[in-house]
C-alpha cells in the first residue's frame, strides 16, 4: 500500500528541516516542548487542549526530531481519552493524524489494528457529509461541496485504509471548483479563488494518484501571481499582506506541479525566518504579535520546503 499523504509530506518535511540551522531548530523545538499540558495535549491561543492543535505540535516536533518517547507517551494518553468523544471532522483528521505520528515516532498505539468498529464509524460518519455534487461538506447538514472539507476526508480516508467511495465524483467536483485563471474556489458561492483551496484541490488530486502535472499550468501560473512582495503568499488577490500558512500550501502546491522555478524561494526563505517570535515559536503573519503551535509548524515546514527546493 503507498505511504498515506500526511505521512508522505511529513517525511518530506523532517529530511528538509534537517538541513536548517541547528540552533534554529533548537529554539523552536523547545518553544514546542514547552506548549505541551499536563494532560498531554496542545492548545491554541486560548482554551484547552485539543487534537488539531496536539497534531499540529506533534508535526513540528517530528520534523525536528525532537519527538520523544515522553512527550510522545503524554500525547497518546491524551487522544486516547479523546477516541469515544464525539469530534469535528478536522479533530477527527488530527486525532487520526496526532495518533499515527505518535506510533512511527514512538510506537505508542492510540487506534489498536483490530479496532474496525472504530474506523467503521469514521467512515460512516465521512460518508453523511457526501453532497450531491460529488464533494463533501462541513457538517451533515450541508448542501454544497467544500474543497477543504474534501481534501480533509480524503487524508481521513486514507488515514483508516478505507478507500472513498465515487472518486469519479470527486474529481468532477473539483473540475468544477476550478476558475479560468487556475485557482480553485473553496466553495461554489465563493466570488474568487485562494491559494488555501488550490493547494487543497491539488493536494486532494495528489493523494488520489490523480496529479496531472502538465494539466495544471494555469493554476501554478495562479499561484505563482500570490507571492507578494513581502515574499511569501497572500491568501487571494484581495488581501494585501502575505501570511505563512498561504506561504507553506502555495510553495508545496508549486513543488507537487514542478513549477518552483516560477517563484522566488530565498524571498519565501526571508518571509518565514521574519515570522519568528523572539521567545521561539512563529507567528502567522506581519501584523501578529502571539506566536503559536500551528503558525509554527507552519514557519518550519515552509522553511523545510524551501530547503528542498533549492
Amino acid at each position: 500500500m503507498s505511504v498515506p499523504y500526511l505521512q508522505e509530506l511529513t517525511l518530506q518535511l523532517a529530511i528538509g528541516a534537517s538541513q536548517l540551522d541547528p540552533s534554529l531548530r533548537s529554539r523552536h523545538a523547545q518553544w514546542l516542548i514547552a506548549q505541551q499540558r499536563e494532560d498531554g495535549g496542545f492548545a491554541g491561543r486560548e482554551g484547552e487542549s485539543d487534537p488539531y492543535y496536539t497534531a499540529f505540535a506533534l508535526r513540528g516536533l517530528w520534523i525536528l526530531d525532537a519527538l520523544d518517547s515522553q512527550i510522545g507517551g503524554r500525547a497518546a494518553q491524551f487522544l486516547k481519552q479523546r477516541l469515544n468523544r464525539k469530534e469535528s471532522i478536522i479533530d477527527l483528521i488530527s486525532l487520526i493524524f496526532g495518533a499515527a505520528i505518535v506510533e512511527l515516532a514512538v510506537g505508542e498505539i492510540v487506534i489498536p489494528d483490530e479496532d474496525v468498529h472504530w474506523r467503521k464509524n469514521v467512515s460512516d460518519l465521512l460518508s453523511t457529509l457526501r453532497t450531491d455534487d460529488g464533494g463533501f461538506a462541513k457538517t451533515p447538514e450541508g448542501r454544497a461541496g467544500s474543497t477543504y472539507q474534501t481534501f480533509l476526508s480524503i487524508l481521513c480516508y486514507q488515514l483508516i485504509e478505507i478507500t472513498p467511495p465515487n472518486i469519479d465524483g470527486i474529481e468532477a467536483f473539483l473540475k468544477s471548483q476550478k476558475q479560468l485563471e487556475g485557482g480553485y474556489l473553496e466553495i461554489r458561492a465563493a466570488k474568487r479563488p485562494g491559494v488555501n483551496p488550490t493547494a487543497a484541490a491539488i493536494g486532494t488530486l495528489k493523494a488520489l494518484a490523480k496529479l496531472k502535472p502538465d494539466e495544471q499550468q494555469n493554476t501554478a501560473e495562479f499561484l505563482s501571481e500570490m507571492q507578494s512582495d513581502e515574499g511569501g503568499f497572500t491568501a487571494n488577490t484581495r488581501i494585501p499582506f502575505a501570511d505563512l500558512l498561504s506561504s507553506f500550501t502555495g510553495l508545496l502546491t508549486l513543488s507537487d506541479l514542478d513549477s518552483i522555478p516560477e517563484v522566488n524561494i530565498e524571498a519565501i526563505s526571508r518571509y518565514a525566518l521574519s515570522m519568528q517570535s523572539p521567545e521561539g515559536g512563529f507567528v502567522g503573519f506581519t501584523l501578529d504579535q502571539t506566536a503559536d503551535v500551528e503558525y509554527t509548524f507552519y514557519g518550519l515546514a515552509t522553511l523545510a520546503l524551501c530547503q528542498l527546493c533549492k
